[in-house]
C-alpha cells in the first residue's frame, strides 16, 4: 500500500501479516476474558453474586463484549469457580519451580500437565459438566469486529498445553505445533474423562493413564516428524 504526501513523496508500508494479526486478536480476547474473570472472582470472594453487567463494569469492559464471553450469569460464575485451578496447574507443569524448561524435559512437563488436568477434571466434574450443559447447545458468539467465534469453553486447557509445549514450540514449527495442540486438546479435559469412563468403562486412574499415554505418543510422533524434516 502507498501513501501520497503533499510534497509528492510516496511512502510504502506493508500491512500486518494475517497470521500476526490473527494471533494478536486471539491474545486480546484472552486478556479480555481474564480481566472479566478476575473481576468476577474478586466480587464473588467479597460475598457478592455479580451479574454479567456488574462484572463488565468492574473490569472496565463493555457490557456487550462481556455478554459475548459469558451469555449468562450462571456460566460466568461457573467459570469463576474454576479459575482457582490456574495457579495449581502452572505449578504442576513447571514441576514446582524446580524443573528446567528444556527440550529434554518437555515430555515430563506435558505428562504433569495431563495428570493435573485429569485430576482437576475429576475434582471439578460437576462444575465442568455444568459448563458443558451451558455451552453445548448455545450458538457460537461471533465477534463482530474480527469474525471468528468467541470460544465458549476449554481455553484454559489450551493455555496449559501451550505452557507445557513451550520449550519445543520453535523446534516443531507453526504447523506441527498447532496440529499437536489441537490433537492434545482432544485427549484431555472433562470430555476425555467422559469418553473414557462413560463409553469405555474405565476407572478414573485408568482413564488418566490413557490420556497420559496418548499425550506422550502424540508428542513423540510430532518431535520425530520434525527431526525427519530437518534431516532432509
Amino acid at each position: 500500500m502507498a501513501l501520497l504526501c503533499h510534497n509528492a513523496l510516496v511512502v510504502y508500508f506493508s500491512p500486518m501479516p494475517r497470521t500476526r494479526a490473527s494471533n494478536e486478536r486471539v491474545q486480546q480476547k484472552g486478556r479480555t476474558r481474564r480481566a472479566l474473570l478476575a473481576a468476577a472472582v474478586e466480587l464473588v470472594t467479597s460475598g457478592a453474586q455479580p451479574t454479567v453487567a456488574e462484572v463488565a463494569d468492574a473490569a472496565q469492559v463493555s457490557r456487550r463484549t462481556a455478554y459475548r464471553y459469558f451469555p449468562t450469569q450462571e456460566q460466568m460464575l461457573v467459570e469463576a469457580a474454576l479459575e482457582g485451578v490456574r495457579a495449581i496447574m502452572a505449578q504442576a507443569i513447571e514441576g514446582g519451580g524446580g524443573a528446567r524448561p528444556d527440550i529434554e524435559n518437555v515430555e515430563g512437563r506435558l505428562d504433569r500437565a495431563v495428570q493435573a488436568l485429569q485430576q482437576s477434571a475429576v475434582a471439578n466434574e460437576q462444575l465442568l459438566r455444568t459448563m458443558i450443559r451451558l455451552t453445548i447447545s448455545a450458538p457460537p458468539a461471533i465477534d463482530s469486529t474480527t469474525g471468528p467465534p468467541v470460544r465458549k469453553r476449554g481455553y484454559r486447557r489450551i493455555e496449559w498445553i501451550a505452557l507445557a509445549l513451550a520449550p519445543v514450540k520453535r523446534k516443531l514449527g507453526p504447523r506441527r505445533y498447532e496440529r499437536l495442540v489441537s490433537a492434545l486438546a482432544m485427549c484431555v479435559g472433562i470430555e476425555a474423562l467422559i469418553v473414557l469412563r462413560d463409553l469405555r468403562g474405565l476407572r478414573e486412574s485408568e482413564a488418566e493413564e490413557v490420556s497420559r499415554w496418548a499425550a506422550r505418543t502424540l508428542l513423540r510422533a510430532s518431535l520425530e516428524d520434525a527431526s525427519r524434516k530437518k534431516r532432509k
